[in-house]
């Protein structure tokens, strides 16, 4: 296969999980919009304590499974070890339904003092109680995902993330709405009910697929092929537990860090003494439900470029073949860039706005998003980073970088929240700060191991020159049509048309995308003809 049909393939299955990835996160917004009119910032404070507890847990049972299995699958498909890369779904199937089946039972027994004493929001212990069977089932569809990531076909996995999240669009706001009026705390556990209906529509999917890929997965199985050592189950287990805990740990420092904010937020804010308790959950509910929304749902590129990123520069670890490893870092990298270092600059810009138009009747909150936009940028370079480390097998060094960064914030956090008129912001700084101390270690990490050159100019510099301008172009626009007595949405909705066409212009003049990046992109061909009839290229 030539080097730009492997670039290709990387990318096409990147592509098809970034997509996937932003349809996900574009449902989710739009479910949220309606679910935090009816349940008030109280009750997003309520939602994001349960959300939290949830999502250490599920980390800790299940969520480097996917990463851990799709790359030990994929070194073995490479060698043509089709046994053992079986052997090890089996394996995971068995240890990830184990560990989140304790984890759900441990929840629903502790429920209430976890609500209590470690949420600080009593009301947090219905949330918690709907959301314990969703972490054995995704525990188990994180198994199915992780194999077929590791095959190198994220079709399965990228259906499966959309229908989990129709199911729980629609079931969260239904569940919600009947609910509120019971209370405001019921009212958000039937938000969260609507997750593990969610997850339990998406296991469906990957059940489905596996049945119906199995005739051809046995037919590997049994073919003849090329002598190879069969590994045990013990063998297999104590790889995967090799494997998968170091990305456990990373993963689950950063979750740590989401719980610290909920805990340190609420805590600091009423020993400053200046907000009550009501007041302060009230920001604490802006924060999770706005400022978190919001900031990640840029990230899904470097999300699905970190998930694709991993089996395949795991396969071309397996080959021993640096050059495609070092290309493929490059190409992820500058992608995520590409898209996160603009996302950043336009919702930085038209903070106040967007929250205007999306919350009309609560849009405070507009401060938390105009000073942690640039999170955006460090988040996706953090997630793009892990993923290759992860890759190349330096598991452990993601985990270590991410803990210095949960220090950073903690202590940030106890030095920020407790001045009044920086309050919940100062999770928001640290958040920052947290992110720009693991990104920067991760890449420097990176380069000592692979050696590789970054693409600096690529994937730093004109993305930048290309965001200022779009920038300037994006508040003039915004205030020039905002005169003409347009309206806040109309004044917003073209400002971010503008910003778009600048940024995509700016960046073919100063040749940020090129032919070459165009020609192993999905559908590159045809823009390449487009762009060359405008003379852009």
């Amino acid at each position: 296969m030539s080097e730009k049909r492997k670039s290709s393939s990387f990318l096409k299955q990147a592509a098809i999980l970034a997509s996937a990835g932003m349809i996900v996160r574009f449902i989710g917004f739009l479910y949220r919009l309606p679910m935090s009119a009816l349940i008030g910032n109280a009750g997003n404070a309520i939602y994001g304590a349960g959300y939290q507890v949830y999502n250490l847990l599920l980390i800790l049972s299940s969520a480097g499974l996917p990463a851990a299995i799709g790359k030990m699958v994929s070194e073995r498909l490479a060698m043509k070890e089709y046994r053992n890369a079986h052997k090890v779904f089996l394996v995971s199937l068995a240890w990830s339904g184990g560990i989140s089946f304790l984890f759900m039972v441990l929840l629903l027994i502790f429920a209430k003092i976890i609500a209590v004493n470690v949420c600080k929001i009593p009301d947090a212990y219905y949330t918690l109680l709907t959301l314990a069977p969703t972490i054995f089932i995704v525990g188990i569809m994180s198994v199915f995902r992780g194999y077929f990531q590791g095959m190198n076909n994220m079709v399965p996995t990228a259906v499966s993330q959309i229908v989990e999240q129709l199911f729980n669009a629609i079931f969260s706001v239904l569940l919600a709405w009947i609910l509120v009026k019971k209370s405001v705390a019921l009212g958000a556990a039937g938000g969260t009910a609507g997750t593990g209906i969610g997850a339990f529509a998406g296991l469906l999917v990957v059940l489905a697929t596996y049945f119906l890929m199995k005739p051809k997965i046995k037919r590997k199985l049994n073919a003849p092929s090329v002598d190879y050592k069969e590994e045990s189950s013990k063998e297999i287990g104590k790889i995967l537990f090799c494997t998968a805990v170091p990305i456990i740990i990373g993963t689950a420092i950063y979750s740590i860090t989401n719980l610290a904010d909920m805990s340190m937020v609420m805590d600091r804010l009423l020993v400053s003494g200046a907000f009550s308790e009501e007041e302060a959950t009230v920001l604490y509910g802006q924060l999770q439900g706005k400022y978190v929304v919001l900031t990640t749902l840029p990230v899904a590129i470097s999300t699905a470029m970190a998930t694709a990123a991993v089996p395949n520069i795991a396969a071309s670890m397996a080959l021993k073949d640096k050059a495609a490893v070092q290309r493929k870092i490059n190409m992820a990298i500058k992608i995520a860039m590409v898209i996160s270092i603009p996302a950043a600059v336009g919702m930085g810009v038209l903070a106040h706005q967007i929250l205007l138009m999306l919350f009309p009747t609560m849009p405070d909150g507009g401060d938390l998003l105009a000073i942690g936009s640039i999170s955006i940028i460090f988040l996706a370079l953090s997630q793009i980073v892990t993923g290759t480390l992860q890759g190349i097998g330096k598991v452990k060094t993601p985990a270590i970088n991410a803990a210095c960064g949960a220090v950073v914030k903690i202590i940030l956090n106890y030095i920020l929240i407790v001045i009044p008129v920086i309050n919940v912001k100062g999770a928001v700084i640290s958040t920052i700060a947290c992110y720009m101390v693991a990104s920067s270690l991760n890449l420097r990490a990176l380069i000592k191991a692979t050696r590789f050159t970054p693409d600096l100019n690529g994937a730093l510099v004109k993305p930048t020159v290309s965001a200022m301008a779009m920038g300037l172009a994006c508040y003039f626009s915004y205030k020039g049509i905002f005169a003409l007595k347009a309206g806040n949405t109309i004044a917003t909705l073209f400002a971010i048309i503008v910003s778009i066409v600048v940024y995509g212009f700016v960046m073919l003049i100063i040749k940020g995308i090129t032919r070459d990046d165009l020609g192993v992109v999905p559908g590159g061909k045809k823009l390449i003809v487009i762009f060359e009839k405008l003379k852009l290229l």
